[in-house]
């Protein structure tokens, strides 16, 4: 579906064409155009193709999806994927995917399976259009620029709960097993997380310093910019990463001293019944001299011995820290 079209000259919007009037628009200005396109039929793509002669692999690539993060050079036009995420109802991380075209004189956007546009991107490029002079350049930085700032609040939600988590982790009678499984459940929004962040930052480092593809290399200092923010969402990922295996590990130390204290009461409990039993059991037997037996005080002497050495063993057990 066509979200957006728009030819730009000298900053500012001076027409908005169809797919079929691209070439046309393009060769009546001299700016570019940026188009934006959702969830795109084939039909849309082979138009577009044909207007603006986009390389068929690149355009198979976009018609098809699920890319890893990448940047592709085709003579002059650039194809790049990026990851789009957003929180899931369950709690998970969604994926969707944005592809873009990047050639002299236009833009292409193709958004897959993502209800997170960029027209803000667009209002926010219009408003300023000293910028917009700079070129398709410019748009395909401030898209990826949008990319990963959405990235942010992403990883700074794994850090808050994983915090929340750190804090609760030693309070008594926690359910071990709900925290290992919101802990393994963070681990995997990391690793989807990771999956968007590492390849692109291949992506943005190709973008600045070096070679770097002509279109883009008035913006080098953008995509400078944008590459470190990926580099500090890198590193919160690999601390928040390493937090959860530490987690994960003390979690699984407290469910061991857990079962090791129940094991304790429990071999407590079985000393003192276990002394109490033997007792009984010696006045229990049937023989004929055993004083106790017929003296008056003998009943209340063996409750007597019972009681004393259960509470014996009852205030050692407990000076040990066993009951």
């Amino acid at each position: 579906m066509l979200i957006n079209s728009a030819v730009y000259d000298d900053g500012r919007v001076v027409a908005e064409p169809d797919l079929d009037d691209l070439s046309e628009a393009l060769q009546a200005q001299s700016g570019f155009v940026w188009i934006a396109l959702r969830d795109p039929t084939d039909d849309e793509l082979t138009r577009l193709q044909h207007e603006l002669d986009l390389p068929p692999l690149a355009v198979e690539d976009a018609r098809k999806g699920h890319q890893r993060p990448k940047l592709e050079e085709y003579g002059e036009i650039l194809f790049a994927a990026m990851h789009l995420l957003e929180a899931g109802p369950d709690g998970g991380l969604e994926v969707g995917e944005v592809h873009v075209f990047v050639g002299a004189r236009f833009v292409v956007s193709v958004r897959h399976r993502s209800t997170q546009g960029f027209l803000g991107v667009r209002g926010r490029s219009e408003r300023e259009p000293e910028l917009l002079r700079q070129g398709p350049g410019f748009v395909f930085y401030a898209l990826m620029d949008a990319v990963v700032d959405r990235y942010f609040p992403l990883i700074d939600a794994i850090e808050a709960e994983l915090e929340q988590l750190e804090a609760t982790m030693f309070q008594p009678r926690q359910d071990r097993q709900a925290v290992v499984q919101r802990l393994f459940g963070l681990k995997q929004r990391l690793a989807t997380l990771r999956h968007a962040v590492t390849p692109l930052l291949d992506v943005a480092g190709k973008l600045h310093g070096g070679r770097v593809p002509v279109v883009c290399k008035a913006m080098q200092d953008y995509f400078r910019d944008v590459y470190d923010h990926l580099v500090r969402i890198q590193a919160s990922i690999d601390a928040a990463r390493e937090t959860i295996i530490a987690a994960t590990q003390v979690n699984l130390t407290l469910v061991t001293l857990d079962e090791s204290l129940v094991t304790k009461r429990l071999a407590a409990w079985a000393a003192i019944f276990a002394a109490s039993t033997a007792l009984a059991g010696i006045w229990g037997m049937n023989f004929e001299k055993m004083p106790e037996l017929k003296w008056a005080f003998g009943y209340p002497m063996a409750l007597g011995v019972i009681l004393l050495v259960s509470g014996a063993l009852y205030w050692r057990f407990k000076r040990l820290g066993w009951l």
